[in-house]
């Protein structure tokens, strides 16, 4: 999801939906330890305290190879404000695993009770550690090996994505082993991958007995999917983030509401068009969304809002032809 869960998304859907926790998109340690100006960049729910501005933690998401770099980098994390600090053994992104970083660690259990322990030997104990895998690079049976090591290694919780380096994102996600993992562990165990639904989610809670659920392309493709699941798990929601609308008006009210963000913010036209027809694009892919193709073929914000204000139009001429 590079490119859609920035700062200025993080802070309308934790606004708009009713997630209790957030991350950031990874940030990259590779030979030097960002400075503090990257992580404010990437990160500046820090300057108001590490959380977005409904009040909703943000994890600051370190990836990289090298423990010593990857402690640094938390520490310095933490000096700025982190509220938790989050490692990722789950990107699959070829270029990413080229550079020692993401799910190529998981091909090395050792190096990752390494990186784990050497991140929560530099941060307060008062500041989490959590981390993100994969079942394994190949074989899903890595994930108790692998499981293991970053729980002994200090990790606060552990957050399981159903499915190994190589299958990707090819459904389905296998959850049946995160169960076996959260029933060997004392730390919360986090279900992740192929929640598109509510019912989805039922059956991950089914097989995998978890209390907690990670949401990403899903709460992307479907603006009522959170506010559903919160209310099944009995979460509190907010009436800000109560709404289980789906229809194009609500799609075109977040996206609306997109555009005055980013204006605020001096964010680049293009930029917030590109962030767009990516978000979209994930609800494209799921639903049948008839007027994404009118969308695609935009260039700037005044002809997206004005496309949006032609979809409206013609809806309510539909709807006045229908009545008559």
């Amino acid at each position: 999801m590079d490119g859609v869960t920035d700062s200025l998304m993080r802070g309308l859907l934790t606004r708009r939906m009713p997630f209790t926790y957030a991350v950031t998109e990874f940030i990259r340690v590779s030979n030097l330890v960002p400075p503090a100006h990257v992580f404010h960049r990437d990160v500046p729910e820090l300057i108001s305290g590490g959380s977005t501005e409904s009040d909703v933690p943000v994890g600051v998401q370190l990836l990289g190879g090298d423990a010593a770099l990857m402690a640094e980098a938390a520490s310095r994390a933490a000096s700025l404000g982190a509220r938790v600090i989050d490692i990722n053994f789950g990107c699959p992104a070829p270029t990413v695993n080229r550079h020692d970083g993401g799910a190529t660690l998981l091909k090395y259990p050792c190096r990752l009770e390494e990186i784990v322990r050497a991140v929560r030997s530099a941060v307060p104990s008062r500041i989490p550690v959590s981390v993100k895998l994969r079942l394994g690079w190949e074989n899903p049976n890595d994930i108790f090996e692998n499981s293991q090591r970053v729980a002994n290694g200090g990790a606060s919780w552990i957050t399981i994505h159903g499915r190994t380096k190589l299958q990707g994102y090819t459904p389905p996600a296998y959850w049946a082993p995160i169960r076996r993992v959260a029933k060997s562990l004392s730390i919360p165990v986090v279900a992740n991958g192929e929640i598109w639904t509510l019912d989805d989610l039922k059956r991950c809670q089914e097989l995998t007995e978890c209390e907690h659920f990670m949401l990403g392309r899903g709460a992307l493709a479907d603006p009522a999917l959170v506010a559903e699941c919160a209310n099944f798990l009995g979460f509190h929601v907010p009436s800000t983030a109560a709404s289980t609308e789906r229809g194009f008006s609500r799609w075109r009210e977040l996206v609306c509401e997109v555009v005055t963000l980013s204006r605020t913010a001096a964010e680049a036209d293009r930029r917030t068009v590109a962030r767009v027809k990516q978000w979209l694009n994930y609800a494209s892919h799921r639903r049948a969304i008839t007027w994404f193709d009118r969308v695609k073929r935009v260039q700037d914000t005044r002809e997206l809002l004005a496309v949006f204000d032609a979809l409206a139009e013609e809806g309510v001429q539909t709807a006045s032809r229908l009545a008559a």
